[in-house]
């Protein structure tokens, strides 16, 4: 590739990236909440391309990212900003928000926005979700999820993957495997919707009320689940 091909290539790209990762504010927060929600709700109202109540019944946190955007100019990459909830003794967590991204070289151009959907099924996928970062497939094991709203979820695959993840692009939805993806602590998120003294764990833990913009969304989950 010829230097000037290079740098158009890179300067497409940084355009696509920046946005995806600039810091978060209030308004941005109750977005990605409220855009989480008709996720969920537009997946789940298709019994036959539904994921497996049984799944999210028993799934330890639920994690959307709503408009995870794709991007390729002689490049290919993806990022997106979602959050993540998770079950507590009361029922489920205040949303902890959070940033997915990654890359592969190849030719390609084009641009495509996919919904991303990732049930947790042990602790261990949990402690993840409270690291700053951490690589899907590398730091925690992950695996296309079964689709179906009645499905019987397979055992094996529920003690095996840590994580389980689906996208819906262009209205298709499926089991997806997002090995090689890296997911981040969007810590400016959190400070935007809860104050720079909550951490992380206490969110997760329960022990943050949910805000009233969340509402809606926790009403959703909870029509799926028994928390």
């Amino acid at each position: 590739m010829s230097a000037s091909r290079f740098l158009i290539a890179f300067l497409i790209g940084a355009f696509f990236l920046t946005p995806a990762f600039a810091a978060s504010d209030r308004e941005d927060d109750i977005q990605r909440i409220d855009n989480s929600a008709e996720v969920l709700q537009e997946i789940m109202s298709t019994p036959d391309k539904a994921i497996p109540q049984k799944l999210l019944e028993s799934a330890k946190c639920i994690a959307i990212i709503p408009g995870e955007k794709k991007a390729a100019f002689m490049f290919g990459g993806r990022y997106g900003k979602g959050l993540a909830i998770c079950k507590t003794a009361q029922g489920w967590s205040a949303p902890l928000f959070l940033t997915i991204g990654g890359g592969s070289f190849g030719f390609q151009i084009g641009a495509s926005s996919t919904d991303i959907v990732m049930l947790v099924m042990n602790d261990n996928g949990m402690k993840s979700l409270l690291s700053d970062r951490f690589k899907l497939g590398g730091d925690a094991s992950v695996a296309a999820g079964p689709v179906g709203r009645h499905v019987a979820a397979d055992t094996d695959l529920k003690l095996t993957a840590e994580i389980l993840t689906y996208s819906r692009s262009k209205g298709v939805f499926a089991g997806v495997s997002l090995d090689g993806a890296v997911v981040e602590a969007d810590h400016s998120g959190d400070r935007s919707m809860y104050g720079a003294d909550t951490s992380r764990q206490e969110i997760l833990d329960g022990k943050v009320r949910v805000p009233r913009d969340a509402e809606t969304l926790i009403r959703e989950v909870a029509q799926y689940t028994q928390a």
